[in-house]
């Protein structure tokens, strides 16, 4: 007989006799071997259609006894709150319509409980539950206990002694348990995190000249009293080098190196930096595409002198391999769509193979703050000469809800609520809005941006605001503005970029019936007669930064030039420039030093003068230990408020050590300061006598230098930097009013 007539099958009921009999390879002679047998019986089990199959022999027959998997209606999910249905969904590989395949299911327990692990959930317990629906259908329940969450209570490093704790702790994105841990959740032990901590440790240590350290073990143990995780970093730091000869060699025909010699960011004799190879190396890569050379490849190869603690450093220029890039795979944006990431890279599909641009744009689609984790892959394509890209993303929160309160020396008590979505529907959009009410001032501000607006690296933005200020203890007078800016920005460097923008905006002095009666200065009068203005101008701002965190700085300087325009339309005209130069350096591991020097100059022009409301006022922003509005030029006609009446120039400077505060865990963001300002306001530009009066109006107008001591609390809370200062002026002018105590935006 033939030889799958010889096969009985039995016990199926969906599953087609002929289709289990395929799985046995025909013989010449009609005779199933032990081996074939054995594996025809893997292969049905490995289809995951049945819970059970046996072969027996019956003489020349063989009878397949089968126990057919139930099929599944539903997999659902009970008790999870931490992790939505969704998510744990796409861990799991049970689905509906699918088999019910118990191997499969023990693995998806493991995998879900490896889900809360990364959400810092250690002690989670997952129970599968069966429910049959009859006709061999079942539905499949996962039933989660989440338990508490776990934390990370202490982190140590063991081996280090060029940096301090407190230092290394400001590297790491994982933070021990403090009470602003429910805003951060910095201390939720996640495997992945500390892996990507102790990558950044190495990196740390690489940048600031110890080429040779390690991170030699990242270990995590728990500690059932404390119900969390101690987590032990131990570290080998090396010595410290610094660069030695640095040269560049080529092997591409036809290129002249020389050419290159300018952009090497490395330099001789210099603390060895890695990041400054790195720098140098995805500069000289762009370099070389733009002469002409896409396949050239600048490959830094350093020699070291362990003696002398040198590294040689050459980079080495080759003719790389044709590679091109067939195509560029995306997963995990469940919520970005894919133009926002490809648009991050410099190449596209088709182009040239760079590492350079690759590594470059896994940095820029990290900078995004959209994503937990970025890494970019390549394997090989369908020929030889063509590369697949391979970007994994995992998502993360992007919207913002705030609601703070708290009180400043300016705007007195205050609640401010903010709402916005940095990528707004995963577009790469940001849309914002904040509406402030405080004892002085009510406002209102709604924004939108476009990052890359008409596909260019320009980004476009339009804020629509309205501010009202009252009258308060540092002025007699209040305002009203409203209006909108439009602007546009693009990067020229990495450390360089400039923006451009036009505002019209109406503005108008107050005054309430209270402080007209106590007769307010002429100016101020006359600033208010004159009622709403209309502003239209144009400026720019160029931003030159390299700051080494934007957020807290330690080392770099960062420049802003302002220029604004009025005057192209409009009912008023000037010209205003400001500068605000900041400089820091690190003394220590626990100390920075930051030089502050800022100035400004605003003219009217068009036969017009600057109109009150526009021009400069001296306070805490500028030295500290003064009121607001507490310097400048002052009317002190009598009679009058003596109010503040602004002056057309101004300078103020700081010198500033910023410290943590010993006992106080560096997670709470908690620093001491210790400053000296020094500046002033001056050069009134305004009229000294008005038509129909009399009286001629005593301004004083003296350049006075200004300075204070003081120290401060600054704290980088989730809310932004919040602070209090208590500072004692050296010098000032009779007229001034001074305010020891001066706070900024308070707490939630």
């Amino acid at each position: 007989m033939p030889a799958r007539d010889a096969i009985d099958v039995q016990g199926n009921r969906r599953i087609d006799a002929d289709t289990v009999r395929s799985y046995f390879p025909a013989t010449p002679d009609g005779r199933y071997d032990e081996a074939t047998r054995d594996a025809a019986l893997k292969a049905l089990l490995a289809t995951g259609l049945f819970d059970k199959v046996t072969i027996d022999r019956a003489g020349e027959r063989l009878v397949v006894h089968l126990a057919e998997a139930p099929v599944l209606d539903r997999v659902a999910f009970e008790g999870n709150k931490k992790i939505q249905d969704k998510d744990l969904t796409a861990v799991i590989e049970s689905k509906p319509r699918g088999t019910l395949q118990r191997a499969v299911v023990q693995a998806d327990v493991g995998r879900i409980m490896e889900a809360y692990r990364h959400a810092g959930r250690d002690d989670v317990s997952v129970v599968p539950q069966i429910i049959g629906r009859g006709n061999d259908r079942v539905d499949l329940v996962y039933v989660v206990t989440e338990g508490a969450k776990t934390t990370v209570r202490q982190i140590n490093f063991v081996g280090n002694s060029v940096f301090g704790k407190r230092q290394l702790a400001a590297v790491i994105k994982t933070s021990a348990t403090n009470v602003l841990s429910f805003l951060t959740r910095g201390d939720v032990y996640d495997p992945d995190r500390v892996a990507e901590d102790r990558e950044q440790l190495r990196l740390y240590y690489r940048s600031k000249g110890y080429a040779d350290a390690s991170m030699l073990s990242a270990n995590a143990e728990y500690d059932p009293a404390t119900h969390g995780f101690t987590l032990t970093f131990t570290i080998d730091e090396g010595p410290l080098y610094h660069f030695g000869e640095i040269n560049i060699v080529c092997n591409v025909p036809g290129l002249d190196s020389e050419k290159l010699r300018p952009l090497l960011v490395a330099r001789p004799g210099a603390v060895f930096d890695g990041n400054a190879l790195d720098k140098t190396t995805e500069v000289l890569t762009i370099e070389l595409a733009k002469l002409g050379f896409p396949f050239a490849q600048a490959v830094p190869r350093t020699t070291r002198d362990a003696a002398a603690h040198r590294i040689d450093v050459s980079f080495v220029i080759d003719q790389g391999p044709r590679t091109y890039v067939e195509r560029i795979e995306i997963h995990g944006n469940t919520r970005t769509r894919g133009y926002v990431i490809r648009r991050e890279f410099d190449i596209a599909e088709g182009d040239a193979y760079n590492k350079s641009l690759i590594d470059r744009a896994e940095r820029r689609l990290k900078n995004l703050n959209y994503f937990k984790v970025v890494k970019i892959t390549s394997k090989p394509g369908s020929v030889a000469d063509r590369v697949v890209l391979d970007v994994e993303v995992v998502e993360q929160s992007t919207g913002e809800f705030n609601i703070a309160g708290g009180y400043s020396t300016t705007d007195g008590l205050l609640v401010e609520v903010k709402l916005g979505d940095s990528n707004f529907l995963g577009t790469g959009n940001a849309l914002k809005s904040s509406v402030t009410y405080g004892q002085y001032a009510r406002g209102v501000d709604l924004s939108a941006s476009e990052p890359y607006f008409l596909g260019t690296r320009v980004s476009a933005g339009i804020e629509l605001y309205g501010k009202q200020n009252d009258s308060s203890p540092y002025q007699s007078y209040g305002s009203d503005v409203y209006g909108a800016t439009m602007q546009f920005a693009t990067p020229l460097t990495e450390q360089l970029g400039v923006q451009y923008r036009y505002s019209i905006y109406n503005q108008n002095v107050t005054l309430d019936p209270a402080s007209l009666a106590a007769a307010p200065s002429l100016p101020i009068q006359q600033a208010a007669l004159a009622g709403p203005q209309w502003v239209s101008s144009v400026g720019d701002t160029i931003t030159y930064s390299t700051l080494d965190n934007s957020k807290s700085p330690t080392d770099g300087i960062k420049s802003q030039l302002t220029q604004d325009l009025a005057g192209l339309g409009g009912d008023v005209k000037f010209l205003r420039t400001t500068e605000d130069l900041r400089y820091y350096h690190a003394i220590n591991d626990d100390v920075v030093s930051l030089a502050r020097a800022q100035g400004g100059y605003i003219t009217g022009w068009g036969g017009q003068q600057v109109p009150l409301i526009n021009s400069f006022f001296g306070g805490p922003t500028m030295v500290r230990g003064f009121a607001p509005n507490g310097f400048g030029p002052r009317d002190l006609t009598p009679g009058t408020n003596m109010d503040n009446v602004g002056g057309s120039m101004y300078w103020a400077s700081t010198l500033e050590l910023q410290s943590a505060i010993p006992g106080v865990p560096k997670e709470y963001g908690l620093k001491a300061a210790a400053f000296v300002d020094a500046g002033s306001v001056f050069s009134y530009g305004g009229p000294t006598t008005f038509p129909g009066s009399t009286q001629s109006l005593q301004i004083a107008n003296s350049n006075i230098v200004r300075s204070s001591v003081g120290v401060g609390l600054i704290w980088d809370s989730p809310f932004g930097a919040l602070g209090i200062n208590y500072a004692a002026p050296l010098s000032k002018a009779a007229y001034d009013v001074v305010q020891p105590f001066s706070f900024t935006t308070g707490g939630f």
